[in-house]
């Protein structure tokens, strides 16, 4: 069997996962078109072979795939019904929207696609995985739409990730990202939530590293934040104020109050956020919780 074609792609928001994703695909010798608000931002993949248009647009009429990958979802419909994304796309083009929207974002993609371009096939596929995974072509991808639009994209989504999930219908990849990325946040959190208890405690992280590292208890992912705590790195990997839009996406989706772990968690990452920390990894949490003066011995804030 011939391996398929690798059309041209298209990469609408060159932040740093859609900076990381279009270096891939270059790499993987996909011809690649990208376009960001701000371009400097995709100054140096023009050295790696992409073109940069002048608009979604623009960028649009330029390939037969085009991913979205910006922060939410008021801004992917701006790219595509404001800016012109959607009109420009060629009949039987794929709109691979990557970015994490949640369930409610999705269907309103679906519903504008729906309406105005049923001609364009479109594929809901968020990644798991960031800046690192994301550099080196590591993601983990949640595919959903129709079923013949995967060979056509497998070029592009082998060259992003390591593993492809198809789970089925539109809608689909954004559910499965919502629980991921729960299961991530909770991850971080007993991270975060442990070595800050250790340090109010008396102990160094290294102590804590020394304990759990290697252990079945700990995912290599936590073990590499924790040597990164420990280096008091807080370099963003993955955005505290990402990931708190993510807990609160998965809380509206949900749309029930018994998830308290993650509301909870929302309540603190919130206040990190507000200390103006939202713009670090996720790991600045412990930072929070070692220097907050706390309240009462006793006292919760969710029970």
């Amino acid at each position: 069997m011939a391996p398929a074609k690798k059309e041209p792609v298209t990469f609408l928001g060159i932040g740093t996962m859609g900076h990381a994703m279009a270096a891939s695909a270059l790499r993987a010798g996909i011809p690649t078109i990208v376009w960001n608000r701000n371009p400097v931002a995709t100054r140096d993949l023009t050295d790696l072979g992409a073109e940069v248009a002048e608009s979604p647009a623009d960028a649009a009429r330029r390939a037969a795939v085009v991913v979205t990958m910006v922060t939410d979802t008021d801004v992917v419909l701006s790219i595509a019904r404001d800016q012109g994304m959607l009109a420009a796309l060629a009949t039987g083009a794929v709109w691979v929207q990557m970015s994490t929207i949640g369930v409610a974002g999705i269907e309103r993609v679906e519903a504008l696609v729906d309406a105005e371009r049923p001609d364009v096939t479109l594929i809901d596929a968020p990644v798991s995985g960031s800046k690192d995974p994301a550099e080196h072509g590591q993601l983990t991808i949640f595919a959903s739409g129709p079923d013949e639009a995967r060979s056509r994209l497998s070029p592009l989504f082998d060259a992003l990730g390591q593993r492809t999930i198809w789970v089925g219908p539109v809608g689909a990849g954004s559910r499965l990202k919502l629980a991921a990325n729960a299961w991530l946040a909770l991850a971080a959190e007993a991270v975060n939530t442990s070595v800050a208890l250790a340090r109010r405690l008396g102990l160094e992280t290294e102590t804590v590293m020394n304990a759990l590292g290697g252990s079945p208890l700990v995912s290599p992912w936590q073990e590499a934040k924790l040597q990164r705590i420990a280096q008091d790195d807080f370099s963003v990997q993955f955005a505290l104020s990402l990931a708190l839009k993510d807990v609160h996406l998965a809380l509206e989706a949900a749309a029930d109050d018994r998830f308290r772990a993650l509301g909870c968690l929302a309540d603190e990452w919130q206040k990190v956020v507000d200390l103006g920390l939202g713009d670090h990894d996720l790991t600045v949490v412990t930072r929070a919780l070692g220097q907050g003066g706390g309240g009462r011995p006793g006292s919760r804030l969710c029970i």
